[in-house]
């Protein structure tokens, strides 16, 4: 089992941020990266969305990034940590310049990328962005095979409903053989497929913990099942997070949990094929208590874990 950084102000969602987080600058979030690299936690994820309705706003907040934009700065703020998003909205960008943005990192960052697609699930976002909401699967379904094609082939070629291109050139390619790993983020049959067909890695959210085997024989199961899956991960605030991102009550997940109760819990985890976690922030005052607690994780839970 190993760690992700909950790293604070990624996002502003009323279920699991403190007050204090919105203080927390990008130079902030640059020095803690390099701490969470120097404290050998294994990964630093960041959301997207790329505009919230009004509507939304009371419970998802208004404060989302960019994935691949800020995967590339904290790349290049680090040295040997990886990036990923959670997730990046697979069918909102062009496949071709999201292949570009992911390779350049992953070739400048020396091989540090991880991807976590998801389909999506704002509808107005879809709508003043462009994207027919109700294709978003089909969309996703051509969108990875296309980035892959340009990752991995000599002659990249690819004709489809949503996306075509021949005769073109693409590198770098990225450092990363076959190519970087993508992980599907998601909880319908329809992701879970698309993760056997391509994916080394399942990020779930409204799966409850003791139904990911379950979930992970239905993925294995499938007829196309690629052999590669060997990711899953569920952070402790996963299931204090509902669908539309309402807030749900789950004592198991609660912060500041006690050292045994955060090893036990993990272990648990692990039982149940989740390979990567990540701690909740508990309820300090400030950044540096933060500072503080990351580092009690590093010392007190990541040996007992390892």
């Amino acid at each position: 089992m190993r760690l992700g950084f909950s790293m604070p102000h990624m996002l502003r969602l009323k279920a699991t941020c403190q007050p204090w987080e919105a203080q927390v600058t990008g130079a902030d979030q640059t020095r803690l990266a390099r701490w969470a690299e120097q404290l050998d936690y294994a990964m630093i994820s960041l959301p997207e969305h790329h505009v919230i309705p009004e509507s939304h706003v009371e419970l998802s907040g208004p404060h989302y990034f960019h994935a691949y934009s800020g995967m590339a700065y904290l790349a290049g703020a680090t040295e040997r940590i990886r990036v990923n998003s959670c997730i990046a909205i697979l069918p909102l960008q062009n496949p071709v310049v999201t292949a570009k943005s992911l390779a350049t990192t992953d070739w400048l960052s020396s091989g540090r990328v991880t991807v976590t697609f998801g389909v999506g699930w704002l509808a107005e976002e879809f709508e003043i962005l462009g994207v027919p909401f109700r294709e978003r699967g089909a969309i996703a379904e051509e969108y990875v095979q296309a980035i892959i094609e340009l990752w991995t082939a000599e002659k990249p070629a690819f004709e489809g409903r949503y996306v075509s291109f021949r005769d073109v050139a693409f590198e770098p390619k990225p450092v990363q053989r076959p190519h970087p790993p993508v992980w599907f983020g998601g909880d319908a049959d329809p992701v879970l497929r698309r993760t056997a067909r391509y994916a080394s890695g399942w990020w779930p959210f409204l799966t409850k913990p003791e139904d990911i085997p379950a979930r992970l024989d239905f993925i294995r199961s499938q007829p196309d099942y690629n052999g590669r899956l060997s990711e899953v991960y569920y952070g402790f605030a996963t299931s204090r997070v509902g669908e539309g991102h309402s807030v749900q009550t789950d004592p198991r997940a609660r912060p500041g949990m006690t050292r045994q109760e955060i090893i036990d819990r993990l272990g648990w985890f692990s039982e149940l094929g989740v390979t990567m976690s990540s701690v909740p922030i508990p309820a300090v005052n400030d950044i540096q208590e933060y500072y503080d607690y990351t580092q009690w994780v590093a010392e007190e839970i990541m040996p007992a874990i390892a």
